[in-house]
């Protein structure tokens, strides 16, 4: 069992895969190059599944796959089937834009893939190609329905941004109402790598805007979720990921891995240790130790509840 410097379980590891990604969201990395990062520089993907197979023996139940965007590193679903048979229960997931799902949801899912989320900012065309500064939905949405068709399960990621797509809350609740799928709104995390105008919602703001529509309640946080849940009068329930209140950093269950093999206890800080070399040293046991150092100093919160704070990390290299 693995336990950071302040009593929490930490069963979940989220690896990138990668740092490229095929768009440029106004969010996350609006003015970076696009870029190709030498193969020398990463883990291979053996070299990945050695540390994931050490993470589960001690005792990680979910994995999730991020980058970047990770279906631009070729053979992640031979990647996924490494993991899903190693261990046929994990709960193995993983966060896409969507952009690349139409030819390859149904590997994903062949491969043992049970979960995806899908980056949804935005139902029209125009609003969407702003975000991502690319032209995107179609593709998007068969990307999504092509997962459903694969028998994955989805939930629907959106950052609600001042003046871009903040009229368009209420739509994507009825899309996903009408689809099955839950949508987590998250609220927009200041770093130095986003457009220097990107505005986010706060909760407030965002739960103001469904009120107009409909009728919710709050329920009751459960596990280990970051994600604050609402329930609609019909029974719908979405949630809203609330960064700058870190709650959910008490029951903080995670760590994260890139694809550079640096290990990260929490999103905010830029605090971390590499295990690169010793993975490609094959020095299995120093990869541990240095995995149960960084989880006893794993911060107790994230620093977005103070005033003016603004992370240096870059949201392409850790997924979220």
């Amino acid at each position: 069992m693995l336990i950071d410097g302040h009593g929490r379980k930490v069963d979940y590891l989220r690896v990138s895969v990668t740092e490229r990604c095929n768009f440029r969201c106004q969010y996350c990395m609006p003015e970076k190059p696009f870029s190709w990062v030498p193969r020398e520089e990463l883990l291979s993907y053996e070299e990945l599944f050695e540390f994931i197979k050490v993470s589960i023996d001690e005792g990680v139940k979910k994995v999730r796959i991020t980058g970047g965007e990770p279906l631009l590193r070729e053979g992640l679903d031979s990647f996924i089937k490494m993991i899903s048979t190693y261990k046929d229960d994990i709960d193995l997931a993983l966060t896409t834009n969507g952009f690349l799902l139409p030819k390859s949801a149904q590997k994903l899912a062949d491969a043992g893939l049970k979960r995806i989320n899908v980056s949804l900012d935005s139902l029209k065309p125009d609003v969407a190609a702003k975000v991502a500064q690319k032209d995107v939905l179609k593709t998007v949405l068969k990307g999504i329905q092509a997962a459903d068709d694969a028998g994955l399960k989805i939930k629907i990621n959106c950052v609600p941004m001042k003046g871009i797509n903040d009229n368009e809350l209420v739509d994507i609740i009825d899309f996903c109402k009408e689809k099955g799928y839950q949508v987590r709104f998250i609220e927009y995390m200041e770093n130095d790598h986003a457009s220097k105008y990107a505005k986010g919602l706060n909760s407030e703001e965002i739960q103001e805007l469904i009120k107009k529509s409909y009728n919710f309640e709050k329920l009751e946080r459960e596990g280990s979720s970051p994600s604050q849940e609402y329930k609609l009068e019909d029974g719908y329930v979405f949630g809203i990921i609330e960064p700058h209140k870190d709650d959910f950093c008490a029951t903080c269950n995670r760590i994260r891995l890139t694809a550079s093999g640096v290990l990260i206890p929490c999103l905010y800080y830029e605090d971390a240790q590499s295990i690169k070399e010793a993975i490609k040293n094959k020095d299995i046991p120093k990869a541990v130790a240095i995995l149960k150092d960084v989880l006893a100093n794993k911060p107790e919160k994230n620093k977005w509840t103070e005033d003016s704070e603004v992370s240096a990390r870059a949201f392409y290299e850790t997924g979220g």
